[in-house]
Formats: C-alpha cells, structure tokens, sequence
C-alpha cells in the first residue's frame, strides 16, 4: 500500500469515527430525549391516578351521602304512610261500627254486640278481623280498607274460610262477610258483592251498604 492509499485510508476511517461518533451523540440525545417523556408521562399518569383517587372518593361520599338522604326519605314516608293510613281506617271503622247495627238490621240481621280488631292467634299467626257484629245465631265479620282492591276481596274471602277456625265460639253461627271502604279500585266492590259479601261504602260521616234490595248474603 503507498503512502497516499494510506493517508487516504486513515481520513476515510477517521471521518467514519466521527461519523459513528456524531450518531452515537444524535442517539444518546434521543435517548435522553425519550427518557424525559417517558418521566414526564408518568408524572401526568401519577396526577391522573390521583385525580381519580380523589374523584373516586368524591363519589364515594356522595353515594354515602345519598343513601342515608334515601334511608331517611324512606323512613318518612313510612311513618307518613302509616299515619295516614292508621288515621284513615280508624275513621273508616268509627263509621262503619256506628251505622253498622242499624245497617244489618235493616238486611235482616239483628245485631246484639259489635267488636273492632278482634284477634286471635291461628296456626302460630295472628288472626284479625275489623269488625265482628253478631247475635246469637248469626255473625257478619267486616273488613275495612281505606281504599278497596281486588285482591282485598280475595284474601278476605279467605279469611272468612277459615274464621271459625281462629273463633271457634262462632262454629255454630251462621257467617257472614262484609267489606268496608271510602274508596274502591278496578271494580272491587262489585267483585265483592258477586262473592255474596256485603258492600259497605263510607260516605261523609255515615255509611251504607251498596248491594241491592234483593241481595242474599253468601254463609261462609
């Protein structure tokens, strides 16, 4: 090899060097580059996290907070739902029970005592009627409601086959079954009377009974 060819391959390798040199520097910065986004980036994913954490125990609080608002709601319209209720049926009852005697006698029933919430205990359950008006043949058992459904009609019916069961004094007597309402719902009463009840509505501060002149009261 001459000389030139030598010089020649010595530039060649150290303009390579350098060349190697300036991309290994080009690299390092990239790397370094990188490196600081990838910092950053987690740094942006550590505050997300927390952003979330904090949210998440936001909502938490608000849900907390929102079920005791629904608890107390709850408990509220309980205890207003029951005084209603409670208040409305003892009204419905004081008229029933105080035109009650004069109602089933003018059906033909002599009534000698009347008796509001009887209760007796049947199969470990409690057993209780509304109303109980009887003489010494016959006893008519009433069931109040403020507001009179179809299925009030059935289960009492189904009360009424087992009565004399929970009252057996009255397993001699003829029963009978009376419904008692200030309003009514999808037809109830006339559902009633086809199932041979008495129909009993209240009406302002009296009440009368709803089943035509000719009706025959069905012997439970």
């Amino acid at each position: 090899m001459t000389t030139a060819e030598l010089r020649q391959l010595v530039r060649d390798n150290t303009l390579a060097i350098a060349a190697l040199r300036e991309s290994q520097s080009q690299t390092d910065r990239q790397l370094r580059q990188t490196d600081q986004q990838l910092k950053q980036t987690d740094q942006q994913l550590k505050q997300t996290d927390q952003q979330l954490k904090r949210t998440d125990q936001q909502l938490q609080q608000t849900d907390r907070q929102l079920q005791q608002t629904d608890r107390q709601l709850t408990r509220q319209l309980c205890r207003l739902e029951t005084l209603f209720t409670g208040q409305w049926g003892k009204l419905v009852e004081s008229l029933v029970e105080g035109n009650l005697v004069e109602l089933l006698r003018e059906r033909g029933i002599q009534v000698e005592a009347t008796f509001t919430r009887a209760k007796r205990l049947l199969n470990g359950r409690e057993f209780e009627v509304d109303i109980l008006a009887r003489n010494g043949t016959e006893v008519v058992a009433v069931e109040v409601k403020t507001t009179l459904a179809p299925d009030d009609v059935r289960e009492f019916t189904e009360k009424l086959r087992t009565l004399k069961t929970a009252f057996p004094e009255y397993a001699e007597k003829t029963l009978y079954g009376a419904v008692a309402y200030l309003r009514v719902d999808a037809a109830a009463d006339r559902a009633a009377g086809r199932q041979g009840l008495f129909v009993i509505r209240a009406t302002g501060n009296s009440a009368r009974i709803t089943n035509a002149a000719g009706f025959t009261p069905a012997a439970w």
